[in-house]
């Protein structure tokens, strides 16, 4: 059974994000990946009655059926972004992030949330 594996990275103040999350979708699919790509899921969300919130419900709901995490680089700074490795962190799934694997030993967050 192939890993499912989530991806994380900067949404909120961004352009770009729907292009790097299906970047980085298409790279892990080929890598032999089952990805979810909760820029694309959250897309399907109605706006403007969808707020920050709601849209990270859903994405730690979908993160809770993940066995992995992958961090986008220059997800640094991205409240939403923290939230995920944090929650990943603290339920033992397996954290990836662009060059280097990180676990609960090498990365603290504070508690945005």
């Amino acid at each position: 059974m192939k890993a499912k594996i989530y991806i994380s990275g900067k949404i909120t103040g961004t352009t770009d994000y729907m292009e790097r999350f299906a970047a980085v979708e298409k790279e892990l699919t080929e890598k032999g990946y089952a990805v979810v790509n909760p820029a694309k899921i959250n897309a399907n969300l109605p706006v403007p009655e969808t707020t920050w919130e709601d849209y990270m419900t859903v994405s730690l709901a979908l993160l809770e059926t993940c066995d992995e995490i992958y961090m986008i680089p220059g997800w640094k700074g991205s409240t939403g972004a923290e939230i995920e490795l944090k929650y990943a962190l603290e339920h033992d799934v397996k954290v990836t992030s662009g060059e280097v694997k990180l676990d609960a030993g090498q990365y603290r967050i504070r508690n945005r949330y």
